[in-house]
This record gives structure tokens, sequence and C-alpha cells, in this order.
């Protein structure tokens, strides 16, 4: 019996040692990063009535310094999530949807490519990256009780760059590509006008033309064709508007509505920034940038949506017996491979996941599933210029300054809408498109033949040859994430036919885009009252998938005996008046139910069956309220901490309220639409300019002891805006606080 007992007490310390080891591993076997080279950085943060930071310092470095900083206090929390992303250790910190980040951090070399590229940057940007590292450094060693990973820091600029590379490109869509391959699914890649019996003619403008005219629209009539694609994640939403002065009768206006999750990685933080070297802006960022994405300075202004471009093409390679080495050209050539370790974290321990990522060197990252090896290559691949790109757009003075920049073409995505104080507005319809050869035949939204070096492409195509649009005769632009083609209104869009298919330029409607198209032709002046009323509009279209959500409802048989709560909600819903503004009986049960059929639209994925999922809404409506008909404001919920308020408009209206998670009591709490909105005008007399915002919850978005943890949130209900703090004058008269932030020694 000792010799068992003996071994018991030996399995006990084998079982103690693996867990101290699993629950310890990860820390030390992570990339170290070696600290930026010591720099006296000092900057001033002054935070106005609402929290928010402007950032003085004599240098763009010591600015970025504070960027920083100010960041920090306001949300540590997700500046450390985005660190790890940074260094592939986000799954020591969010688990197995983590890891995933991890293994594309490793397949598309996010590292790699910030080592190579990051020294190749200016000197000045370089500094100003630096300058930011510094500052998280700083902030994580005076706070060492808020980290949530050893050795996570320091930090440096190219670990600040890895994370741009990492993340850019999920703007575009890449996901929709790697997840399917990883999971061996069908890609989902959108046609464009190219393809046979693609309706060239739906276009908001045909079609308001059509009904103005007393024609008949068919209401299904869809303007976009898709491939099965899946997926295409939360961050598709945001409006954007720039009014000339003509169309306005006073000031240049520009109005930003950015649709962003609401916390997390990609929430936006908003800031100011004033240097000694001319660098003054106000706008807002993501969490790891030291400057902001969107804003004005003195001068212009700019904000961006999500465009669609068909970014990426994907390859079938021909591969050897062995699996090492793929063809082209009648030529073997090895397949890089290397085994990365994907931390996993579990409960309080970390699991070491072992993964095999793969690299062609022709094509790009290759992905390994049950149906062979397939390689991805996409705009913006293994570039780091947009961290540049965005810092100069930040100092331009003049739209020609401003398109320099755009025309390097060095930012992968995203449409640009533009205004400025000399009455100038542009849309320009940004985007790293792959330069694809004309004279070869090819299906680039399939699976192409990746052992033809013709179908391989190298860099970005040209900037005159994507959409812009500057100063058009209507005297507006707006963009609601549909095609470039309806930008501008009849008269003044540009012409499909005039842009290559092999561009793979989206087209694509939205029912913002549908009423913005809509509000936009119909008014005859664009003052601030008018479109206020647009940017809060809570109306639906029947068009598209809402008219497909009718359409089964209107031939849904119900027998009412059987299902008589089903029948009542069938007629509830039938009599709903197409708005989402709280005032309607059929508003809740509408919410519940339209969500599902824009997914399935946007995403071709299945469409939901009409009687199943009215059901789902009765049974949540009925369980949690006991009524079919509860106001809408009483499901749909603005929360944060202790404060519960409530929401109007819906899934991909222009006041958007697009998706939400449920709360134990059923009530829908928002989690990402209307995010940052910033409302910017020039007067016409050549005066400063004055601007506006808000954001749904406050500065301080993961600080619940801060006062600006949910001060704005009732400003952000009751649809109203903030001042601006720019200028210094108008900063410091209402500073809620100022202090000095440096590093200096001793």
């Amino acid at each position: 019996m000792i010799w068992i007992k003996r071994g018991a007490l030996g399995l006990v310390g084998l079982l103690l040692v693996t867990f101290v080891f699993l629950a310890s591993w990860e820390p030390f076997t992570a990339l170290k990063s070696e600290p930026p080279e010591y720099r006296e950085y000092s900057a001033e943060i002054v935070r106005s009535e609402y929290g928010v930071p402007m950032i003085y310092g004599e240098t763009d470095a010591d600015v970025a310094f504070g960027v920083a900083i100010a960041h920090a206090e306001d949300d540590f929390f997700t500046l450390q999530d985005v660190v790890a992303m940074a260094k592939g250790r986000y799954g020591a910190i969010a688990g197995q949807e983590g890891a995933q980040v991890d293994y594309v951090y490793h397949l598309i070399g996010a590292r790699e490519t910030a080592t190579r590229e990051y020294p190749k940057l200016p000197a000045d940007t370089r500094a100003l990256f630096d300058a930011y590292a510094s500052g998280l450094n700083h902030y994580a060693q005076a706070n060492p009780q808020e980290l949530k990973l050893a050795n996570l820091f320091p930090v440096n600029g190219e670990d600040i760059a890895a994370g741009f590379v990492l993340r850019q490109p999920f703007f575009y869509g890449l996901g929709n590509v790697i997840g399917p391959l990883v999971a061996g699914e069908p890609l989902r890649k959108e046609f464009g006008p190219d393809i046979p019996g693609f309706p060239r003619d739906n276009s908001p403008a045909e079609q308001l033309r059509k009904e103005l005219a007393g024609q008949d629209v068919a209401a299904n009539a869809h303007p976009n064709l898709v491939l099965p694609l899946g997926d295409a994640g939360d961050h598709l939403g945001s409006n954007a508007w720039a009014v000339a002065p003509d169309k306005t009768g006073g000031p240049t206006t520009l109005i930003s509505n950015s649709h962003q999750p609401l916390r997390g990685g990609v929430a936006w933080y908003e800031l100011g920034v004033q240097s000694g070297e001319g660098w003054h802006f106000t706008g807002a960022n993501f969490p790891g940038s030291p400057f902001p994405f969107l804003g004005h300075n003195k001068h212009l202004g700019w904000t961006n949506t999500v465009n669609r471009p068909d970014m990426a093409d994907v390859y079938r390679l021909e591969m050897n017996e062995a699996g090492d080495s793929y063809k082209l050209d009648d030529k073997w050539h090895p397949l890089e491979a290397k085994d990365v370790i994907l931390p996993v974290k579990m409960g309080p321990i970390t699991l070491p996941i072992t993964q095999t990522v793969y690299r062609s060197p022709h094509h790009g990252p290759v992905i390994k599933n049950d149906d062979g090896f397939f390689a991805i290559r996409y705009g913006g691949m293994e570039k780091a210029e947009q961290l540049d790109a965005y810092y100069r757009l930040n100092k331009t003075t003049t739209l020609e300054e401003w398109q320099e920049q755009i025309a390097r073409m060095a930012i992968p995505s995203t449409n640009f809408i533009y205004a400025d104080k000399q009455g100038n507005i542009a849309y320009v319809y940004n985007a790293s498109i792959p330069n694809r050869p004309e004279d070869v035949e090819a299906n680039w939204r399939g699976i192409l033949d990746g052992s033809r070096s013709d179908l391989i492409w190298e860099g970005t195509v040209a900037f005159d040859r994507i959409p812009k649009l500057i100063n058009p005769a209507s005297g507006w632009l707006y963009n609601s994430n549909n095609e470039p083609f309806t930008a501008a209104g009849e008269g003044s869009d540009l012409s499909p036919e005039d842009f290559s298919p092999v561009l793979g330029i989206e087209r694509k409607q939205t029912n913002r885009s549908h009423r913005a198209f809509r509000l936009m032709s119909e008014a005859t002046r664009l003052d601030r009252e008018t479109l206020e009323r647009i940017k809060y509009d809570t109306a639906y279209e029947r068009r598209d998938y809402v008219d497909t959500m009718f359409t089964a409802l209107e031939a849904l048989q119900i027998d009412e005996d059987a299902n008589g709560k089903l029948a009542e909600a069938r007629e509830l819903l039938l009599g709903w008046d197409f708005t989402a503004d709280n005032q309607g009986p059929a508003d809740a049960l509408a919410l519940l139910m339209i969500r599902s059929y824009m997914g399935a639209e946007y995403n071709n994925t299945p469409v939901p069956d009409i009687e199943e999922h009215l059901q789902e809404a009765v049974d949540h409506l009925m369980e949690h309220f006991g009524r079919l008909d509860p106001a809408m404001s009483q499901l749909l919920r603005l929360r944060q901490g202790d404060v519960d308020l409530p929401l109007d408009g819906g899934s991909d209206t222009l006041r958007a309220s697009t998706t939400w998670r449920e709360d134990e009591d059923g009530r829908l709490s928002l989690v990402h639409g209307d995010s940052f909105i910033q409302w910017v005008e020039w007067p016409a007399d050549g005066g400063k300019v004055v601007s506006r915002s808000i954001q749904p919850f406050g500065a301080a978005t993961t600080r619940p002891e801060s006062p600006h943890y949910t001060d704005q949130m009732q400003l952000y209900v009751d649809h109203k805006l903030k001042p601006v703090r720019f200028y210094e004058d108008d900063v410091r008269e209402h500073a809620a606080s100022s202090k000095v932030v440096t590093n200096k020694r001793g």
C-alpha cells in the first residue's frame, strides 16, 4: 500500500507542477520589446467639462506622449487588449476568441511587416509612434495594479505599427476570406456589374425618378448580387454628409456619424491635439493610435465610412505529393511553414496550442484546409505607409494638400467625405484596390489558379482610377456604406460604366442610403434643421430585405384558433408604419424581426423562416413584457453602470441602433450603432470653425468611478450634441482639470 500512496502523491505533485506551469509559462515566453530610446517628453492634458482631453505640447512627439497617457487614464483596460493583439498574445487575455486573432497576426505576418517597414517611415513619424509607446510605458509603470498580463510592457513604435498592420484589413472584409477558408466553406465575395443580368439601373436615383413620375418600381428588385459570404462583422456602418454653403444657405457643413462598437478595440475615443509644430486637430481615434483618424483642423475636415471593394484574391495552389512545394509556371517552389504557439486562456491556466502557418513567397499567406492549400493576396498587404499618411492628413490645410495624401493610396480602405473653410466638398472612394491585369481572362471573384504567375498582380491601382467627386453641382455629398455611384444626386453622380469591373467596386445599397438619397434629393435647402431631421431619421423604405420580410409576412397563413398570438403578431406587424421612432405599437416587434433579414441580405446567408422568426419575437415579448406591443423604448436601452435609458432607431436606420446584447431582463442593450458623432461648420463669412459632438457614454469608457463614465448618455438619447472645445481660449475657459505629464528622470 505504501507504493500506492507514494504513486498518488507523485501524481498529485505532477499535476501541481503542470498546473503551475500552465498558469505561469506564457509571460516568460512572450515577445519582449525594447523600449524606445529615452527622450524627455512633456505634455499638458486639459480636460473639458465632459472630460474630453485636449493635449498640448511643444512638439508633435510631446503631444503623442500625452495622447497615450490621456487615453490610458480613460481606458487602459482596452489599450492593453490592443497591445496584446499587436504582440500575438490576445489569447492569453480573451481565450479562444483572442487566439483566433493571434492566429491571423501570425498568418498575415503582422510583426514581420512592422519590423521590415517601420524603419522606412519618415523620422518624424517614427518619433511620433515612439513617443506614444513611451506614454503607454510610462502609464503602465506608474499603475502596475491595472496590468492584465505580465511582460506586456514595455512597447515600442514597431509594436504599435504591428497593431495597425493587423487590424486595418478587417475593415474591408479580409475576415470574410480568412474565416471561410479556415472553415472550408464557400468564399463570400460580391459580384459586380460585369455579371450577366446585373440590374444596372436600380439605383436610388432611378428608383426615385420613376416613383416621382408615377411609374411602378419592383419592390423586390435588389441592387446587389452576392456569392455566399457569411457574417460580415459588426464594423459595417456609418453615415457621412458634406454640404456646400450654397446648399445650406450658410456654413459649409461636415457631419461625421460613424457606427462602431460602443466599447472595445475599435470604439471611438474623442480627443484634441495642439503642438508648437502646427499640429492642431480635434476628432477621434481608436485605441492604439497617436493621432485622430477623423475630425477637423482650422482649415478642413473629413470623416469615413466603410467601403467594400473586392480587395482580396484567393489562389488554389497545386501542391506536390509531400505537400511542401507548390507549382508556379511549371516550376516547383518550397512552401514556407512555421509553427507558432497560440496562448489560450482557460480559467486560471493558459494552454500553449501549436499551430502551423504557411506562406507562399509569390502569393502571400496560405491556409490549409480539407480541400487543399489556398493563398491570399490582398490590397495594402505588407505595407505600413498608412501610419505616415494619417499623420500627414492631420496637418493638411488645403484641398490640394489633402488630395496629395489620399492619392498616395497608403490608407488601405474606407470612403472619405471631406469639407473645408473655402466651401469645397469632396468624396473619395479610397481603397488600395489590387492592380489586376485587364487583359487576362479570370474570374477574380472566384478561386484563381495559383500555378499561373500572370494572375499574381503587383501593387495598387492609381488614384485616377478610383471613384471620386469634387464639388458636385448638387452641392451635397453623402455615404451610408453604399455604392459610390449614388453620392451626390441625379445629375451629379458618377456612372458605373466609367469604371472597370476588374476593380471590384461594390454595387450595394442600404436602407440608410435609400433614405439619405431620398431626403437629400427632396430638400430644396439643407440647413441645420433639415440636416438634423435627416440624420435622426428612423424610417425604412420597403425595399430589399424589408420587402423580402413583408412579402413573406403577407403570404404567411396562420391558424388563428391554434395560434392566436402568432396571428395577432402578424396583423400587428402588417400595420407597422415603417419607422423605429417609439411611436407605434408594432415598433418593438419590428425591431426584433428586421435585423435578421438585414443581415441575411447583407451577408447573403439564408433568409430566416418567417413563421419561426415571428414566433421567436412573440415568445420574447410575451415572456419579458406580457404583451406584443410594449413601447420600443422599453425594449431597446442604452445601459452603462447604473444608468439605463430608452432608445429609438433601428438596425440600418439613419438614427442607428444596429446591434445589441440581450440582458437577463429581456431588454436589448445597445452595443453597436451611432457612436461618435461630430457636426462641423465653417461659417460663410470666413469666421472660426465651430463643431459639436457626442459619444454614447462618456470619455472615461471603462472607469465607473469617473464622472465622465456616463455623463453624455442623456444628451445622446435626446439627439443633442455638446460643444467641441477646439481653440485654446475656449478650452481653458471651460476646463474641468489640467495637468502636466512628463517622463523626466530625477
